[in-house]
């Protein structure tokens, strides 16, 4: 082995080694011939620093050879390795002491998309063409985080995105997969692809135990071979302008490294050969997704059908925003030169650039009482072969920033470690201006309502402020449930207002169906009927392709779950003590994190209950 990494060493002709990197000299033999390779490779960065503190040969050898192992990941996790992630960084860093402003050049415009309204005839005739599209789709799930930023320590997709049934994020998200797969291939009659792909990017944090929830809870329905998970690797950290990688302060023999963001979706995908299989399969959309908006699917099958009519290669749903309000607006940018793109600009860069190019007033509100730029919320719906076509030109990269913290004006150091970043709705950067890019306005109510806020933090939002908590987002969907029930016609109690972990919220009936029972307007619309009414204090849970409201009248609790095959239809009256909230603070550590970080549970004190589990025709009126 030492004659072999010799002759590496020689063929690449480090000159002087023993003066450069003396320490990794001494060493040199325990290491093999592509090791040395990647060693001329962190010297030729000027990266000789990594070795400074290195022992004598016999002293810790282990931990030299893993520090060679990581190199080698992260080499190979990059696109273009660790040379192109240096360069770049070396140019973004100079770009930011400097101060240089990225959109230096551009002129802001509104772009052109779809604004859709819930339930008009608009929106229903968009939501059947995605349902019919679906089939041709694929999903694909960024779900790298944990909860810690909620107060949870567990993943975030584990979380019960509602109290009254429990059941969690990644079950709602596979279940309204799985709706849209079969009501897809009804309409398909058997033409094309027949299941629907679900690909999940995760991270060191949550790839055991995304199995783990999988695996023990059968993939929620799914087949297994339907779900891909794709590891996310982190990237080098560095300490200075001059991109030298940081050494771990707790291990001499390891790099440290932090997530490179969300945007690594697209090189996975690229790199796993995932978009080239799907193609191939007569797919023709990939849709991602991130891990706690549970409302997302209320809003899948309409922006889907928006797509597929107006022939978007890009689009980007999106949601009513107030000017100024901290969100990332979608924006045309024109450069003088004439290049031109759509993208997400974050918010506090949105209101300078607009003054800066000639509206003094910068973001307002247009008379519709919203900013004209609609608000950015990261659900993305890409057609695959242009999008394997642009990868194919850049191996999977997208356009990456770098935010460093200095310590002072001079910005000739960093208060800690920083490294380069991207983001999944960048993507567009790269595109030419031929590319279609376009978005889907919803309205927030029934496609909006992320987690990501503990409780403490999300009782400091400004009133009239969205919380995005675990609080905000369940109340959310008793809400949309509710208003899309009486746009159905049924009779829906107005909500009271209540507080929870400090948080002031609308408290609806709390009403929740699978997505079998309702995946679109259409759906929910055909299974109720008549003169049908639920009280503020209901709960309702439909679990059910088949389940029929006729008249019914409720105050209390019901919960039906029907298998396939067999038809309910349900009406009369139901009373009874029904189901209460009881207030939990979250401080109490008695009570088990998921219930109180938002704030209350549910008391089951009196329920109408029903099982059927046999193919036929029932009916219940009590």
């Amino acid at each position: 082995m030492a004659t072999a990494a010799a002759d590496a060493l020689s063929k690449l002709s480090i000159d002087d080694l023993a003066t450069v990197a003396p320490n990794l000299y001494k060493n040199i033999s325990l290491f093999s011939p592509e090791q040395v390779v990647l060693a001329k490779v962190l010297l030729d960065l000027n990266q000789a620093h990594l070795f400074q503190h290195w022992p004598e040969p016999g002293v810790d050898d282990d931990g030299k050879r893993a520090f060679f192992e990581q190199v080698s990941r992260l080499n190979a996790s990059y696109p273009g390795g660790l040379a192109s992630y240096i360069t770049t960084a070396r140019e973004l860093l100079a770009d930011s002491k400097t101060g240089k402003n990225p959109y230096d050049g551009f002129s802001p415009s509104v772009p052109s998309g779809e604004i859709l309204t819930f339930g008009d005839e608009n929106f229903i005739q968009f939501e059947n063409a995605g349902v019919r599209e679906a089939r041709k789709a694929a999903f694909v799930l960024v779900a790298g985080g944990l909860g810690e930023r909620l107060g949870y320590n567990g993943i975030k997709v584990a979380l019960p995105w509602e109290s009254t049934t429990g059941i969690c994020f990644l079950q709602h998200y596979i279940e309204s997969i799985l709706a849209l797969q079969e009501a897809s291939c009804k309409l398909g009659q058997g033409e094309g692809p027949t299941e629907i792909p679900l690909a999940i990017m995760t991270s060191d944090d949550t790839h055991t135990r995304t199995t783990k929830l999988l695996e023990e809870n059968a993939y929620f329905g799914m087949k297994p071979s339907q779900v891909k998970l794709l590891k996310q690797e982190k990237v080098a950290c560095l300490d200075d302008n001059d991109a030298r990688l940081a050494v771990d302060p707790n291990n001499k023999f390891k790099i440290q490294t932090k997530p490179h963001g969300h945007g690594d979706v697209h090189s996975l995908l690229y790199s796993s050969g995932l978009l080239k299989e799907w193609l191939a399969a007569g797919r023709k959309w990939v849709l991602f997704f991130q891990d706690t908006n549970g409302l997302l699917f209320k809003a899948i099958p309409s922006a889907l059908g928006v797509s597929a009519i107006k022939e978007y290669h890009v689009n980007s749903l999106a949601v009513p925003r107030k000017a100024k309000e901290a969100i990332g607006g979608i924006t045309r940018l024109t450069h003088k030169d004439g290049r031109s793109m759509v993208i997400n600009v974050e918010y506090n860069q949105l209101d300078p650039l607009l003054r800066a190019s000639g509206y003094p007033d910068g973001d307002v509100n247009n008379e519709t009482g919203f900013s004209p730029f609609p608000g950015n919320i990261n659900q993305l719906i890409f057609e695959i072969g242009p999008y394997l076509e642009e990868l194919s030109k850049t191996g999977g990269s997208i356009k990456e920033f770098v935010n460093p913290k200095y310590k002072d004006s001079t910005k000739t150091a960093f208060k800690s470690s920083t490294r380069l970043e991207c983001m999944m709705q960048d993507y567009p950067k790269t595109l030419s201006p031929s590319a279609r890019v376009g978005f889907t306005v919803m309205e927030a109510w029934f496609a909006y309502a992320p987690v990501k806020n503990n409780p403490e933090d999300a009782a400091k939002v400004p009133k009239g402020n969205p919380y995005h908590s675990a609080t905000s987002g369940e109340m959310a969907v008793y809400r949309a449930n509710s208003v899309i029930l009486r746009k159905a016609g049924v009779k829906v109690d107005d909500p009271v207002q209540d507080v929870f972990n400090g948080q002031e919220v609308d408290v609806w009936p709390r009403i929740v169906w699978r997505p079998k029972w309702g995946l679109t307007f259409s759906d929910i619309k055909s299974k109720v009927s008549g003169n049908c009414s639920i009280t503020g204090r209901s709960t309702i849970a439909l679990k059910g392709q088949s389940i029929f409201l006729q008249d019914l009248a409720l105050d209390g609790a019901l919960v039906i779950d029907a298998a396939d095959g067999a038809e309910v239809k349900v009406g009369g009256s139901v009373h009874n003590a029904g189901w209460t909230i009881e207030k939990v603070d979250f401080k109490d550590t008695s009570v088990a994190e998921e219930v109180r970080i938002r704030g209350f549970k549910m008391i089951k004190v009196e329920q109408l209950e029903k099982t059927y589990k046999e193919p036929g025709k029932y009916s219940l009126s009590p």
